[in-house]
């Protein structure tokens, strides 16, 4: 209960605040915008630099933080999880408009709210941890995202198009680019500068409790009006069937240790808000990837914290 406490109920704590701030317009639309942009362009890959740039590959610790057979198993996850979906949409028979937007819901991942988990329960080599994570299974995540939405989507493209579409979105995502920065400069056994390395300090003490701020801003309850059922089995893939899953095959690889622990934090993560920019984007169903995305946001309460009573 002291772990639920102490690691957990403070992130949703921030995630409420972000709500009461925007019900009560005492922060609008403008400054949240304005904070999605900040966080996710500068901020964030910022963070992911500073951490994995200044792991020492050699120390004893980096060999603990870095575990090719959980990275594995997690890609191994995403692409169960993927293929249930759509099987899920053959067998409900879903319009191909929500087909999309129920598949990337079922593993894309709230990366704030997993780094400040991460962060409050496991130090700084769960950071370092989770930020290789993020880094190498994000190209993937995209990639279904994206592919399955054009599939579904947008039939007029030609496979060029479609093809062009998905490699910018991987090539381009900023969260891809700090870690694997961060990562090079961690093989050139330089340092930062010291007055670089308290800028990334002061940077990095901002960003999570903004991204949770605009999670909570985001949370339009009324959107899971006539949607719900729908939205509950999008959140049952992503918090159920993909924890499970990633467990599994996890625990057939001997994936053990924190490694383990990081990535079951990850598997009950909800899913991330940018489904529902992408849906948009993509002429899939935004009001439904933006359902489940409430959803699965207020029940992961219950799956974080079983992550880490159980790991």
């Amino acid at each position: 209960m002291l772990t639920i406490l102490n690691n957990v109920l403070p992130v949703f704590v921030l995630v409420l605040l972000g709500y009461v701030l925007k019900r009560k317009g005492m922060a609008g639309d403008p400054f949240f915008h304005t904070s999605d942009r900040l966080v996710y362009f500068i901020f964030f890959p910022g963070l992911l630099f500073w951490k994995v740039g200044t792991l020492d590959p050699s120390a004893p610790e980096s060999q603990a933080v870095f575990s090719l057979p959980a990275l594995l198993a997690l890609a191994i996850a995403i692409l169960i999880v993927w293929g249930m979906t759509l099987v899920y949409k053959r067998m409900t028979g879903l319009a191909p408009f929500q087909a999309g937007a129920v598949s990337q819901t079922s593993f894309r991942f709230n990366t704030y709210m997993g780094m400040a988990i991460v962060l409050n329960t496991y130090g700084e080599a769960g950071v370092v941890c989770y930020g290789i994570m993020i880094g190498l299974l994000i190209p993937l995540n995209n990639l279904l995202a994206v592919s399955t939405l054009v599939w579904f989507g947008q039939k007029d493209l030609s496979l060029g198009k479609k093809l062009w579409v998905v490699s910018k979105g991987v090539v381009s995502n900023p969260l891809i680019l700090g870690c694997v920065a961060g990562l090079i400069f961690s093989r050139t056994g330089y340092s930062l500068p010291g007055f670089l390395d308290n800028t990334f300090k002061l940077m990095s003490s901002i960003t999570l409790p903004l991204a949770l701020l605009s999670v909570g801003a985001g949370l339009n309850l009324d959107k899971l009006k006539g949607k719900l059922k729908i939205s509950l089995h999008g959140s049952l893939f992503k918090l159920a069937a993909f924890p499970l899953v990633g467990w599994l095959v996890m625990a057939a690889l001997g994936v053990v240790g924190l490694p383990l622990q990081v990535a079951m934090v990850h598997c009950t993560l909800p899913t991330s808000p940018q489904t529902y920019i992408l849906a948009k984007q993509l002429n899939s169903d935004a009001d439904l990837a933006l359902a489940i995305t409430v959803l699965s946001t207020l029940l992961s309460f219950f799956t974080l914290s079983a992550a880490l009573v159980l790991f």
